[in-house]
């Protein structure tokens, strides 16, 4: 298919033999996309070789923002731009600031958060998601090789896939 995406699915029923199968698989030198499942499996992330997210990384980087924002803001605001004294306290009172500094390193952070991982997971609204299958939200868990990503064939793809315990083997095209 010119232009497309061409995986071979394939269909467990059960996570154990689904964790099971991964290990097989990988071991054969297949390279798998992706692993879909109905629900969170224990191990999956190990067995599939994935690292620590840096997620976190983005999170304290976006707060360490809010935060210089919101002490730049109340600084030039209270200290520069209209300087008062309130109470006989100075114009710069950083204890006064605590409040405003946190509620805004937490809203950038989780702002940035979510804007980071829509950029990475690749989330669009005017995107359109693959559907590998359709059973993947009910009851089945669908490990997903794309074709054009392995050196072995289709036929070797589907027999390590069947022998990994896929109860189902399919084929996919997206265009």
């Amino acid at each position: 298919m010119e232009g497309g995406k061409n995986y071979i699915l394939g269909v467990f029923d059960d996570e154990d033999v689904l964790l099971k199968g991964i290990k097989d698989v990988r071991q054969s030198g297949i390279k798998i996309q992706e692993v879909y499942s109905p629900f969170p499996v224990h191990g999956i992330d190990d067995a599939l070789g994935y690292r620590r997210s840096r997620l976190s990384i983005a999170a304290f980087i976006f707060g360490m923002c809010g935060t210089s924002l919101a002490l730049i803001m109340q600084i030039g605001m209270l200290g520069v731009d209209w300087p008062m004294i309130i109470g006989g306290k100075d114009h710069v009172a950083l204890p006064d600031f605590i409040p405003v500094t946190f509620e805004l390193t937490v809203l950038l952070a989780a702002f940035g958060m979510v804007g980071t991982f829509m950029v990475i997971s690749n989330l669009k609204p005017w995107g359109k998601p693959r559907i590998y299958d359709l059973r993947i939200t009910d009851d089945k868990h669908v490990m997903a090789v794309d074709i054009a990503a392995n050196d072995a064939t289709e036929d070797d793809i589907k027999k390590v896939l069947q022998s990994a315990g896929a109860v189902e083997v399919n084929n996919k095209d997206f265009e």
